[in-house]
């Protein structure tokens, strides 16, 4: 267990204070041996004092300042859709690859200009999708791949918003750009507001929280997207995952199997966390077990990482891969994919028509 690369990655980040950008730099503090970030862009000053004073990492008051002084392998754009359009076409202009945020452009137009000035001409950029890159997601991805599910029929995703909905709906459904028809349902419920960006809640409020069901028709496939709103940071609503196929079915952390078509076999997907009681190797996930084999094992053991950096520093460990000549992860055009499918759906729920999808310049 463990990575091991031929030198340290060396990236830049644009946006270095914002919320999304602190994640690489908690990542790269934790796993000195893998990353190193040199320097941030950060336009306002007295933020940028504050992020060198916190982070030992100079920052710059913009890209070009930026680039007249450091040299990454690649830079992470952490900003606004419109601000990060426009910061991965500079990019490609000084040949310098990109790991965008998501998503990486703010309407359809941004995703039909960059389809033409950037993938059409070659240029290197991926973006940072990382919900299916979660540990729990990639144990139950090494199911559905090694084949023990059979063929995949149906997906139900209710885990976040919209395009990173999609993203995993595509993933587990094993669906590429095929064209969808779409049908959609917003309801309304009341509930306690929980915890938020800015952290816990301050006092009890009560908030209107609509919820999302979408069916994706993909014909001999069928997502269904259920979400309500903030669920994914409520102490009292739960995510919830769910595929099924010809020999059997994931629900959540339960599988159920054929061994053949007269015996069941029930196993469950198993955390195993270091630290624990009287255990003092640390404390890490070290993987997850179903049954008795391991369907993931956390390549980034012993640093203290929750699961959504471990997702990005996948992310990462597979961006200088790509740098290096390695295969695509999740380029712009499955990310234009996905929030091409998330505006289709927001249409059906709003206008309460079925929405049939068509294909786009960005498919191959």
């Amino acid at each position: 267990m463990g990575i091991i690369m031929e030198k340290i990655c060396r990236f830049s980040i644009i946006g270095g204070s914002g919320f999304r950008a602190q994640y690489y730099l908690r990542i790269s503090k934790a796993l000195p041996d893998l990353f190193q970030v040199t320097g941030m862009v950060v336009r306002n000053e007295e933020k940028a004092k504050e992020m060198e004073k916190q982070w030992n990492i100079p920052t710059y008051p913009t890209l070009a300042a930026l680039l007249d002084k450091e040299t990454p392998d690649f830079v992470v754009v952490s900003a606004n859709p419109q601000a990060c359009a426009t910061y991965i076409l500079e990019l490609a202009k000084h040949q310098i690859p990109a790991l965008a945020e998501t998503p990486p452009a703010p309407d359809f137009a941004g995703l039909i200009m960059l389809h033409e000035k950037l993938t059409e001409k070659g240029a290197k950029v991926q973006v940072a999708e990382q919900y299916h890159f979660h540990p729990i997601q990639q144990a139950r991805l090494s199911l559905i791949n090694e084949g023990r599910l059979g063929k995949i029929t149906e997906a139900t995703v209710s885990i976040s918003h919209f395009y990173h909905g999609v993203s995993l709906l595509r993933k587990m459904l094993a669906v590429g750009f095929e064209d969808v028809e779409i049908r959609g349902k917003r309801f309304y419920s009341h509930l306690v507001a929980g915890p938020s960006r800015a952290g816990y809640p301050a006092e009890e409020k009560i908030v209107k929280a609509p919820r999302d069901l979408v069916w994706l028709d993909f014909g001999d496939k069928l997502g269904i997207y259920d979400f309500t709103k903030d669920q994914h940071r409520s102490w009292i609503r739960s995510n919830h995952l769910s595929v099924r196929g010809e020999r059997g079915e994931i629900f959540d952390n339960r599988v159920k199997l054929l061994k053949d078509f007269k015996t069941p076999v029930h196993i469950d997907l198993k955390r195993i966390n270091k630290g624990e009681y009287e255990n003092q190797e640390g404390l890490f996930l070290y993987g997850i077990l179903a049954g008795e084999d391991w369907a993931y094992k956390n390549p980034f053991v012993p640093a203290r990482l929750y699961d959504d950096e471990l997702a990005i520093a996948t992310c990462l460990v597979k961006m200088i891969d790509y740098v290096q000549g390695g295969p695509s992860f999740y380029s712009l055009r499955e990310a234009s994919q996905d929030y091409y499918l998330g505006m289709k759906m927001e249409e059906a729920l709003t206008t309460g028509e079925t929405i049939k999808t068509s294909r786009q310049p960005w498919v191959q």
